[in-house]
């Protein structure tokens, strides 16, 4: 795949030459908790100060060095390998550089993140990319719960940036979505886009029952071929408008195709059936499901 510049950062293949590799001593089930592992906190630290910097092992402080080995010093590049599935936080808050992690990962991943990127050759658990605010993370496998969401009592989500995942998703995805897109090549559970503010969400699998609840703007592409009668779930609070071919469209997935997306050619030229709601919020979002004749 060639490079393609976007939104401020690179897309191709990794260059992890000089990186800081960071090896899981011991798989546990107990929750650690290690927003340590960021791009900034690596800049300019020895192997030493690397191993110094902080973790939490349940409700025990420790540093990174009792829970993982560490191999290289001062650099923006970060794989990290092991049963990471009930390690939390990884990217938090990150602005640069690149994380590579080798293997399934635990709950917010990316969390906050203002930059770099984050790819996951294996599954995520639930909040990735919670309140994400630029850069991109990729995730190889299957993703859990509230993808690019609001936490409780927050009023946005998501507000820039870009998040693909290749297997499925679960619930809530982008819910209180301000900017940004998301891509998911799988299917995607109940609450999609539940008060979306704005931004993109493009759903290549079965798209969850109730979609756009709430919503207040933004749009939601659902490009699964279908029928008529195949999406019945969508809520009785958004009212067809028409079948038509959006030129934006296709722009979108042209640039998803760059990316090495397998985006068929149906749909570049294809048509789609407009709903625009949620009426009894804003109601100037939308859903675009690809329409199979």
């Amino acid at each position: 795949m060639g490079c393609v510049s976007c939104a401020g950062y690179v897309i191709g293949m990794p260059d992890e030459t000089g990186a800081v590799t960071l090896r899981l001593k011991e798989a546990t089930t107990i929750p650690i908790e290690a927003d340590s592992i960021c791009p900034d906190h690596f800049v300019g630290r020895s192997q030493a100060e690397i191993e110094a910097l902080p973790a939490f092992y349940g409700r025990r402080k420790v540093t990174l060095g009792d829970l993982f080995t560490v191999e290289g010093e001062d650099s923006d590049q970060i794989v990290v390998e092991g049963d990471l599935r009930h390690v939390k936080k990884i990217g938090q808050r990150m602005t640069q550089g690149r994380i590579t992690v080798r293997g399934d990962v635990g709950l917010h991943l990316g969390a906050y993140m203002r930059g770099g990127e984050i790819v996951v050759e294996g599954n995520a658990g639930d909040w990735a990319g919670a309140h994400m605010q630029g850069g991109r993370i990729w995730i190889k496998g299957n993703v859990g719960h509230l993808l690019g969401a609001a936490y409780r009592g927050e009023k946005r989500g998501m507000n820039r940036g870009v998040i693909v995942v290749e297997g499925d998703a679960g619930q809530e995805v982008g819910a209180q979505m301000r900017r940004g897109l998301i891509v998911v090549l799988g299917d995607v559970g109940d609450f999609a886009g539940a008060k979306m503010i704005a931004g993109s969400i493009f759903v290549f699998g079965r798209l969850g029952a109730r979609a756009g609840a709430g919503m207040k703007r933004g749009t939601i592409v659902a490009l699964r071929p279908t029928r008529w009668h195949d999406h019945a779930e969508l809520l009785p609070t958004f009212r067809y408008d028409c079948r038509f071919q959006p030129v934006f469209l296709c722009h979108y997935l042209l640039r998803l195709r760059e990316w090495g997306l397998p985006i068929a050619d149906e749909y570049l030229g294809g048509t789609y059936r407009r709903y625009h709601g949620d009426v009894t919020a804003l109601g100037k979002g939308e859903i675009l499901i690809y329409d199979q004749r």
